[in-house]
């Protein structure tokens, strides 16, 4: 018998039975170490999504497509903005993988806004979530021009008051 388990044998403790083995013996160390936490896919890119979008220079995210279909659901009662739009998260036991689609603003330099937001996504999620983020690839779908009309914009919605 090793000397580790002598001292957390059954006969260890105060000498009145009720010494530190029969705690061990119900539930076994730490309470926060009991059990399983995890963290589903979705959770990842509603954090990646907020961490991107406060990124200056980051206009929007998601393609042409998926953003025409977010305005539209964004219109319905009930809709709501949906964070994650342009974002998805692969999450595993101890890390995570994410791809990012965003719309820049003209006149900033992509590969700046790129690098501020795997920092500001990475710092958001391995914060929250204590998951390592291996990698967060981004695609740049467009660029925002000045003069653009916004997919996302509320003008025009109200047409009667």
């Amino acid at each position: 018998m090793s000397e580790n388990s002598q001292r957390n044998g059954p006969d260890s403790g105060s000498g009145d039975g009720r010494g530190k083995s029969s705690l061990n013996k119900r539930g076994g160390g730490d309470p926060g170490t009991r059990g399983r936490t995890t963290i589903a896919d979705g959770v990842v890119e509603k954090i990646a999504g907020m961490a991107a979008r406060d990124v200056v220079g980051v206009h929007a995210m998601g393609s042409g497509l998926s953003r025409t279909f977010g305005a539209v659901r964004d219109r319905v009662p009930g809709g709501g903005k949906s964070v994650t739009r342009g974002v998805k998260a692969e999450v595993g036991e101890s890390q995570a993988a994410l791809d990012l689609e965003i719309v820049v603003d003209y006149g900033v330099a992509i590969s700046n806004v790129a690098r501020d937001v795997r920092e500001n996504v990475v710092s958001a999620v391995e914060r929250m979530t204590g998951l390592e983020v291996v990698e967060v690839n981004i695609a740049v779908s467009d660029v925002k021009l000045p003069d653009e009309d916004d997919d996302d914009d509320d003008e025009g919605q109200q047409r009667v008051q």
